[in-house]
């Protein structure tokens, strides 16, 4: 783990994904999953998220990734990464209360709207989705990430590095290192200290530019920090 000499130790660690059968949390699955982590799927259905874990152990050539539902994933996970739709969030959640408590979580979740014009940032009453998350899990240590990687580009391992910077916000910094590393784990991914929790509304609101920027040149785009 090399950006800004982070060098947190993840072998040990599992990863917990709620979300884990959608686009997202599945993609960035199958590349922790290739780079040797061990990672929990968390679903709705036990059932689907078993079958989503097979899925990813047969891709990714490993046996590491098990299938739970919320709960489980939530209470066996080290490190857990909310990828759920907007509207489930602060549901979801708010039930997985005393699993989260003492755990990373990160929340990737950007609250948009879709009209004729396209995506929009939807307003939150807490400032963003990981504010939200950080009052609904008072005992949890929340960051904010991967909000701006292609699910495409993650699920096609023939695409071998994901050329791309996560920016990481959060107020515990032992905890955005860990995330970070997270993101270093991912050949061509970078990770990216980006601020205090209460700077991430921006972030999610930019991937509403970004959805404009892939629509209008066909692209995957994602960012990049220069001169860091």
């Amino acid at each position: 783990m090399t950006s800004e000499g982070n060098t947190v130790e993840l072998s040990g660690l599992t990863v917990g994904v709620l979300g884990g059968t959608g686009p997202q949390g599945r993609g960035l699955a199958l590349r922790w999953a290739k780079a040797g982590l061990r990672v929990l799927i968390g679903s709705r259905s036990a059932e689907r998220a078993v079958d989503a874990a097979g899925e990813l152990n047969a891709a990714a050539g490993v046996d590491t990734v098990t299938g739970r539902d919320n709960a489980a994933c939530a209470a066996e996970a080290d490190i857990v990464l909310i990828a759920v739709p907007w509207d489930g969030h602060g549901d979801l959640l708010t039930s997985l209360r005393e699993q989260l408590a003492g755990k990373i979580v990160i929340d990737c979740v950007n609250p948009l709207g879709f009209d004729k014009q396209g995506p929009f940032a939807l307003p939150v009453e807490e400032g963003s989705a990981a504010q939200q998350a950080a009052a609904l899990l008072p005992e949890s240590r929340v960051t904010a990430a991967f909000h701006h990687v292609s699910a495409v580009l993650l699920a096609d391992l023939a695409i071998a590095e994901i050329d791309t910077d996560v920016l990481v916000l959060g107020d515990d910094r032992e905890a955005t290192d860990v995330v970070r590393a997270l993101a270093d784990a991912i050949p061509g991914m970078r990770g990216i200290y980006g601020g205090r929790l209460r700077n991430a509304h921006q972030v999610e609101a930019l991937t509403a530019n970004l959805i404009a920027v892939n629509r209008r040149y066909k692209a995957h785009a994602g960012l990049r920090v220069t001169d860091v």
